[in-house]
């Protein structure tokens, strides 16, 4: 996982040890107004690469009620571009997860796994023009409340091909 903030002073350098497509799809967030955006499901090309662009209206929820989630064949680059603040919790898929929902097989490429109390779970700070990068091996649990009541956010999710970001340009 990879994370920071659109606004921050040392952007060009953050974003400049990325493969170039996620690059093309942190930049495309920086320089785009999403919080206008309307909202829904969108197929997008950036620097050649075709990605899924999603405008997500949500409201954060208690950790507990949220279900960790992966995805395999797409990079989920998650942007908070309006509202919050949001809480992301993270940790490294090692395999001893119990699979809640499988769904990498249809168009979503998503599996939900049950909450583990054992799980080495992280979290970052999501404020607006904060950015995270996860990969195929990073369980993470986006939107969850953290203040002491749900907020709104405008969330922002570019899933990039994970093939698009290997070297030989396949998986």
């Amino acid at each position: 996982m990879i994370y920071g903030n659109v606004n921050n002073a040392m952007f060009d350098q953050q974003i400049a040890v990325l493969p170039k497509a996620l690059q093309s799809a942190v930049r495309f967030l920086k320089e785009t107004d999403l919080a206008a955006h309307e909202p829904g499901k969108f197929d997008l090309e950036l620097d050649g690469v075709p990605v899924i662009l999603q405008v997500l209206d949500l409201t954060t929820a208690p950790r507990e009620s949220l279900r960790p989630e992966i995805h395999r064949k797409n990079i989920d680059v998650q942007f908070l571009a309006a509202g919050g603040p949001e809480c992301a919790g993270y940790y490294s898929d090692d395999g001893t997860n119990a699979v809640d929902e499988d769904l990498l097989d249809t168009p979503r490429d998503i599996l939900f796994y049950h909450n583990n109390p054992n799980a080495p779970e992280g979290t970052i700070m999501m404020t607006a023009g904060t950015y995270a990068v996860y990969f195929p091996w990073d369980v993470h649990i986006p939107a969850i409340q953290a203040a002491s009541s749900p907020a709104p956010i405008r969330k922002i999710v570019v899933k990039v091909p994970m093939a698009a970001c290997l070297p030989d340009g396949n998986n």
